[in-house]
């Protein structure tokens, strides 16, 4: 059960930690079975930003601004599961064909035919497959943290099983319903602010100490976060809003996008192996487990992503990349889609 939303500071914040889109526009659209929040900035060619977990729309706080003052009609969602997004009950409804038909949704209620779609750690493949599945809809697709890998190889919870030895990998932990919520919802607050800093590269264990993303035997996730500060680039205010998110919403909703890893598998057999040939772009960090640990992924764009437009491992940079690195990957944003086709007015 979520725990009471927890109230905002009272202490005052300086101006450079005041909310950059604080001017943006929220809205509910409605989508197959539900709803989405949205948050947009700007005019000109939609970008579809999506984001990842633990996240929410705030996650793109810095972009919405960078890219509505470049000339584009900038949109963060929440995720199905997220914040004032709808979280149906059922654990099936958050598999990845679902997630692509509300970012078709979403382009459709906002009177647009095309998009470029961005996304972060989760939200990475759910931008690629929304790219790969609806080639007509998403015409370029920029992927963060997350390299593409095309479906295949053996199913999913089996591999995920065998690493880690006689640890269990993150993943597997969040398999079982009710497991991760017992140990995260006790102390939302202080669970988020371990994990953010156990993947960001000021504050994350160094080479050769306890490892964040295995969980020991009869332990909890947390018990390999960092404690004692809060990386650089997450604010008392930050991380306030994203523990109030997740007190009034609880985490089943984001928790249920990894436990549908093998129903993906299943449902996206028939696009195994399938390459995504729209314009695409890469960014990673060279400190970020999610990249290096996916560097055959990368090796293989020319053939998985053979309309690579630029790639790029950002030094010293950990996995909230669009946070950490916040100016520099706006930058990258807006010089990649500067560089984009323009879209055709059919």
């Amino acid at each position: 059960m979520a725990q009471p939303t927890r109230p905002q500071p009272t202490r005052p914040h300086s101006a450079a930690t005041e909310d950059p889109a604080a001017d943006a526009r929220h809205r509910l659209v409605d989508v197959p079975g539900g709803r989405i929040h949205l948050v947009e900035q700007g005019a000109g060619p939609l970008v579809l930003l999506v984001h990842g977990f633990p996240e929410s729309w705030y996650s793109w706080r810095h972009q919405l601004p960078a890219l509505a003052a470049a000339g584009y009609r900038a949109v963060a969602v929440d995720v199905r599961g997220y914040g004032r997004s709808s979280k149906p009950a059922e654990p099936e409804a958050y598999r990845m064909l679902q997630l692509v038909v509300d970012n078709v949704a979403v382009v459709r209620a906002l009177g647009e035919r095309t998009a470029t779609v961005v996304g972060h750690d989760w939200g990475s493949p759910v931008a690629a497959n929304s790219a790969l599945l609806r080639p007509d809809v998403f015409t370029a697709v920029g992927l963060l943290s997350v390299p593409y890998a095309p479906r295949g190889g053996p199913r999913p919870t089996e591999a995920f099983g065998a690493i880690g030895g006689d640890e269990e990998f993150y993943v597997s932990y969040f398999q079982e319903p009710g497991r991760a919520e017992a140990e995260i919802e006790q102390d939302v607050r202080g669970w988020l602010a371990g994990f953010y800093a156990a993947l960001s590269a000021d504050t994350m264990p160094a080479a050769g100490e306890s490892d964040p993303h295995f969980v020991p035997p009869a332990a909890k996730l947390s018990d390999r976060f960092p404690t004692g500060r809060l990386p650089g680039w997450l604010t008392e205010r930050d991380l306030d809003f994203y523990a109030g998110e997740f007190e009034r919403t609880g985490l089943t909703g984001a928790l249920n996008r990894y436990r549908n890893v093998d129903r993906d598998w299943a449902d996206l057999a028939p696009w195994d192996g399938a390459p995504i040939r729209q314009p695409s772009l890469f960014i990673g960090g060279d400190l970020d487990a999610s990249t290096t640990w996916m560097a055959g992924a990368i090796d293989a764009y020319s053939s998985t992503l053979p309309g690579l437009v630029s790639s790029h491992i950002l030094k010293g940079c950990g996995h909230w990349i669009q946070q950490e690195r916040a100016e520099e990957v706006s930058g990258l944003l807006t010089d990649w889609l500067a560089a984009l086709p323009a879209p055709r007015e059919d």
